[in-house]
């Protein structure tokens, strides 16, 4: 089983209106590619356009952007709201 089988197990409760991540205005390319290799979601993408993407729906909670790129890429990071967020389901 690959960690694509694995993730998809997982149930999300995505708080829409209020996101647990934000990001800053135009982040600088080089500390968003950081991202890019270091989210173990896969989350933070690269079009082909070199635009970066975010979606924070399939997130793990794992605090790995907050380390890598607080401050210049993301803006706040805070654990979701009560029965938001990940609920891992291994089989």
């Amino acid at each position: 089983m690959n960690t694509d089988t694995y993730l998809g197990k997982n149930k999300y409760e995505v708080d829409e209106g209020n996101p647990h991540i934000r990001l800053v205005d135009s982040p600088p390319p080089a500390e968003f590619g950081k991202l890019v290799r270091a989210c173990p979601a896969g989350l933070y993408k690269v079009g082909a356009d070199g635009a970066g993407t975010f979606d924070y729906a399939g997130c793990l909670e794992c605090g790995t952007c907050r380390i890598a790129a607080s401050g210049t890429v993301v803006a706040s990071w805070r654990y979701p709201g009560p029965t938001m967020g990940v609920e891992y389901r291994y089989g």
